[in-house]
């Protein structure tokens, strides 16, 4: 997993509450067995006409958004099905934040366990946000894992909360692999005292 300690990209705004995960990545595309891959496929209803055509109207196909590594979108964000294929459809799109009110629990969780930083701000920082970005478009943020801030060009710099042991997951790029990986010697010393080795 790739570590999160600063991170600076131009916002891509999802003027959308109760985003579901079936958005998200829609079921057909789930069969792959892949973690990579998704992307293509992310906000596939919305992004694209009937004819395959990108959809002039939605956000994130707007010229001043493409490459757009961070998401600003509204309240429950993530919620619907438990399927871990949303964050890595986001993440292989090229997203490693995702900014709003609220987020569904499991969306939530998976976020931190695939390297993707969930941030929870209140109502009127993200609305002020929206706002922003409307302004300055193409509308870029700082997000600093370090010091828990979050800014701008504009004068705006805003703290956000992360509970410490995921802040350590996300700086070190530690998925549960990884920590695991990280007490290696002691699982090898273990093993042999044991006989497994």
């Amino acid at each position: 997993m790739r570590p999160f300690t600063v991170h600076e990209g131009v916002v891509a705004s999802l003027d959308r509450a109760n985003v579901d995960t079936d958005q998200i990545i829609p079921k057909q595309f789930l069969k792959r067995i892949e973690r990579t891959g998704f992307g293509q496929y992310l906000f596939f209803d919305w992004r694209f006409l009937d004819n395959g055509q990108d959809n002039p109207e939605f956000e994130l196909n707007q010229p001043v958004v493409r490459g757009a590594s961070i998401l600003l979108a509204r309240r429950n964000f993530g919620s619907g099905s438990s399927r871990e294929h949303a964050v890595w459809a986001l993440d292989d799109y090229g997203f490693r934040a995702v900014l709003a009110p609220s987020f569904a629990d499991i969306f939530f969780n998976n976020c931190f366990k695939n390297g993707v930083l969930p941030i929870k701000l209140s109502e009127a920082q993200i609305e002020d946000l929206f706002q922003r970005s409307q302004q300055h478009a193409p509308y870029r943020l700082k997000i600093d894992l370090n010091n828990l801030s979050v800014s701008d060009d504009f004068g705006l710099t805003l703290s956000f909360e992360v509970q410490e042991f995921r802040r350590h997951c996300l700086l070190n790029g530690l998925d549960d692999i990884g920590l695991t990986l990280a007490h290696e010697d002691k699982i090898s010393q273990y093993e042999a005292a044991r006989g497994y080795a």
